[in-house]
């Protein structure tokens, strides 16, 4: 539900977690500061008083280093089933820009938890309507990060993500046709070429990468799930006879006032293989070249 000042979201996630683990990662301070806000911002400052009237703040800081802060107190605070707290959100300019009512519910399921969370958010000025249009992708990957968290993930992943000017259907389009893929995918300076291409659930994509110094990279993907246009995941290795770490790939697709926000994790099996991919492929700067290339890509079939 929303109007030109407010904005209502629900979201239900599963989290591989029991829920007085989950309960604590929201009202903790030590815990909010590894996951609260979206991809690519930090929580430079937090402070919380987990208990009934307690009071929380907490600034977070985006990815081009402007900082929001965010005060609120905890109306209901009934660990670990609901959690209720009213907030006010600041602007980069210092201004209280949104108020919001939220309500976790917490549900146990044999040790996981069903996350459930609804939000409404009122506009306090003008220009506040981007925070609003933001409400749901903003939650929704925050909860993803806080699943990183609590799983372990985040000390063994790589996570790539960029807002592409192109609603997320032909963002997501760039993936499943193999013509398309082989004017995008990869660094700079590489080329592909495709012995095999079956993009379903247990189909497999084979090519090998040619790198700009003539070397030769063998790949295999496995997709796992194929969800248009939100959610694409699969497993990416080598070839057989390579000893090579695989990993598992998660690319979600977020709709934001008519852009997409591609995510990409892809986690390792060890802290160990994440750090060798990194230090012998570069894989993290190959990969902010690869989603430079799918931007100019989504930019020359626009034109």
């Amino acid at each position: 539900m929303s109007d030109a000042t407010s904005h209502e979201i629900s979201i239900t996630r599963m989290i591989d977690a029991p829920p007085e683990v989950v309960f604590k990662a929201w009202t903790e301070a030590e815990q909010l500061a590894k996951w609260f806000g979206p991809e690519g911002f930090t929580v430079p400052s937090v402070d919380s008083d987990p208990r009934p009237g307690g009071a929380f703040s907490l600034v977070m800081r985006g990815p081009d280093g402007s900082d929001n802060a965010m005060t609120g107190v905890y109306r209901e605070f009934d660990p670990p089933r609901r959690l209720v707290t009213e907030s006010t959100a600041s602007g980069p300019d210092g201004r209280p820009a949104l108020e919001a009512v939220m309500t976790l519910t917490l549900t146990d399921h044999d040790g996981k938890t069903e996350l459930m969370v609804h939000e409404r958010a009122t506009a306090l000025i003008p220009d506040a309507g981007p925070m609003l249009g933001g409400m749901e992708v903003g939650m929704l990957q925050s909860l993803r990060r806080l699943d990183d968290v609590l799983t372990g993930a985040v000390d063994r992943q790589i996570v790539l993500s960029r807002m592409y000017e192109a609603p997320r259907e032909r963002v997501f389009d760039a993936f499943t046709a193999v013509e398309h893929l082989q004017q995008w995918w990869g660094p700079d300076g590489f080329t592909i070429t495709s012995d095999e291409f079956d993009m379903r659930p247990g189909g497999v994509w084979r090519f090998t990468m040619h790198g700009p110094d003539g070397v030769d990279y063998p790949n295999v993907i496995t997709y796992r799930d194929v969800t248009r246009p939100d959610l694409l995941t699969y497993e990416h290795t080598s070839q057989p006879e390579d000893d090579d770490p695989g990993f598992e790939v998660t690319a979600t697709f977020d709709e934001f006032m008519g852009t997409t926000i591609l995510t990409m994790r892809m986690v390792f099996a060890s802290p160990g293989d994440r750090d060798f991919v990194v230090e012998k492929y570069h894989a993290a700067e190959g990969g902010k070249q690869t989603m430079e290339r799918l931007n100019e890509f989504l930019k020359a079939r626009h034109d």
